[in-house]
């Protein structure tokens, strides 16, 4: 699914980069004759100004007169044979001459990068000509700009394209992780209520009442992990819960697992009441992921901490452990669906563990700071009830 997304984004690429380069060619080549027709057109407008300074013929003054007129669009400042300018331009903002002293000089430098003047020769001796400088018409410039356009307008459609097929993909990922997750509690409810009942007949026969009450125990465990795995894809309830209480008792269900070489630490600056909305449920299941992570880090050693403060509008849980650490390449994958570094299990914990807390608790899950070789915090951030 992801190579096929990726494939689909990289012909994107294609077609628009085919699109743009086709469009600035073209686009070239149009710029390329349309200055050469107002070249032409520049020629045949000096020309007629020729006419009008030499000619006597009414015919002739008439047809240059109407070709000067026709002129609209292509902008034109006057010079003497130095260079000078002699006051005499076309299709110039006549408000702007006035207003700024400096704007036809401008114009008559910009106009001199763009092309070379058309000289009309006045005199041969004395040396006197005009020399007429253009610049580009709207239409020129329209050209000359349009691939630019086209270039911003395809950057547009690309990234439109790829944020809606990155959201499709990731709606898809998510229907499919929910629906992965009702089949698996679809699929245990039925040995789990089983076993309950199993569980009552051991509890009844002489001689295994011991037995069942610890077979019992494992059983409400594969029914809490059951009513989790139910609860994901779907709109939890969230409640309003003591925090301290919730994480105090996952910690004592830990440590009875860890044995006696890790030592747990519950800091809570003194509060022993902090509220907050939660799924019991899934933010249980947040915790003990981490807390396992941190002492599967801690390799049967060490010291596993746990802060929990109230700075509002948040609430701050920080699990911290002085285990191995999280290389620095790792750090940013760790959330990644299958990334793992253990020998066992999926790497699907900490990713679980970013959707319940992120898309149904509204906050954020991220590692606060990792070294190798002293150990990780996790920061979970909640957001605190109104009051």
């Amino acid at each position: 699914m992801i190579h096929q997304w990726l494939n689909g984004r990289t012909l994107l690429f294609i077609v628009a980069a085919a699109i743009v380069s086709s469009t600035i060619f073209y686009s070239s080549y149009l710029s390329k004759k349309i200055a050469e027709d107002e070249k032409l057109r520049v020629e045949t407008w000096v020309e007629a100004q020729h006419t009008i300074i030499n000619s006597n013929n009414e015919a002739n003054l008439t047809l240059a007169f109407k070709i000067s007129l026709e002129n609209t669009d292509i902008p034109i400042i006057a010079t003497n044979e130095k260079d000078s300018i002699i006051n005499d331009y076309r299709n110039l903002d006549s408000n702007k001459v006035k207003a700024d002293k400096n704007y036809l000089k401008n114009k008559f430098d910009e106009f001199k990068q763009e092309h070379e003047p058309i000289i009309l020769v006045l005199s041969e001796k004395p040396y006197i000509a005009n020399k007429y400088y253009y610049g580009n018409s709207l239409l020129q410039r329209e050209v000359r700009y349009y691939p630019i356009v086209q270039l911003i307008v395809a950057g547009l459609f690309l990234t439109i394209t790829i944020i809606a097929q990155r959201t499709s993909y990731i709606s898809m990922q998510n229907q499919v992780w929910a629906g992965l997750a009702k089949e698996t509690a679809h699929q245990l409810g039925t040995p789990v209520s089983s076993l309950k009942g199993w569980v009552e007949v051991l509890k009844e026969a002489a001689g295994t009442e011991k037995l069942g009450g610890e077979i019992e125990k494992d059983v409400n465990r594969l029914e809490l992990i059951t009513d989790r795995f139910g609860k994901i894809g779907s709109n939890p309830h969230l409640e309003e819960k003591n925090i301290v209480e919730q994480v105090s008792f996952m910690i004592d269900y830990i440590k009875r697992r860890a044995g006696g070489k890790v030592k747990f630490t519950l800091n809570t600056e003194g509060k022993q009441l902090i509220i907050a909305k939660i799924s019991p449920p899934l933010f249980d299941w947040v915790i003990e992921n981490l807390l396992k992570n941190a002492l599967d880090a801690s390799e049967g050693k060490g010291s596993i901490t746990v802060h929990i403060a109230e700075l509002p509008p948040k609430i701050l849980i920080d699990i911290s452990d002085t285990g191995k650490g999280i290389a620095k390449n790792n750090i940013t994958k760790v959330f990644n669906p299958g990334f793992t570094t253990k020998k066992r299990g999926w790497g699907l914990g900490l990713t679980l563990s970013k959707r319940i807390i992120e898309q149904y608790h509204e906050g954020l899950i991220y590692i606060k700071n990792s070294e190798q070789g002293k150990g990780t915090t996790f920061r979970i951030e909640l957001k605190k009830p109104e009051a």
